[in-house]
């Protein structure tokens, strides 16, 4: 039987899966700001966000005792990009997986790190309600229940 991981590693973890998640975000609003014409200055808000809080994780990371991911050269997008509208839709997908990346980190976190975590999903969640249009009922949960029934 496999021991179960400490709640320090669990936490290490999850805050790497959370810098992942931002470098991927950080490359993707690369993309949006480049189409969405109208929305480029909300564009570059959010991506000034995520890059405040990749290194925020970063730090988190090397004080949980790890070494911090590095950003990958590119990233592969889920779809093409070439409209205002497509862009839109990319950055509320990308937000959708932010929440989901700081939801697992409020859940394996806790004190000061558990309160961070749960302030960067609320903040993912707005900001993609604002590109969607419309929000989720429990976000950070709702890719997780697609993926799972699609699998």
């Amino acid at each position: 039987m496999t021991p179960e991981p400490s709640s320090a590693s669990r936490a290490l973890e999850a805050a790497q899966a959370a810098l992942a998640a931002e470098h991927a975000a950080a490359y993707g609003y690369g993309v949006i700001g480049a189409r969405a014409a109208a929305r480029s200055a909300e564009a570059r808000e959010a991506y000034g966000g995520h890059l405040s809080r990749r290194d925020a994780l970063a730090r988190t990371v090397r004080e949980l005792g790890g070494s911090p991911r590095p950003a990958e050269a590119a990233y592969a997008l889920p779809f093409e990009v070439r409209t205002p509208a497509d862009a839109e839709r990319l950055a509320a997908e990308i937000e959708d997986r932010v929440a989901g990346a700081y939801s697992d980190l409020v859940r394996a976190a806790d004190g000061k790190l558990r309160r961070e975590a749960a302030d960067a999903l609320s903040a993912a969640a707005v900001r993609a309600a604002r590109w969607r249009g419309v929000g989720v009922a429990f976000p950070g949960l709702t890719e997780r229940g697609e993926r799972a029934r699609t699998s």
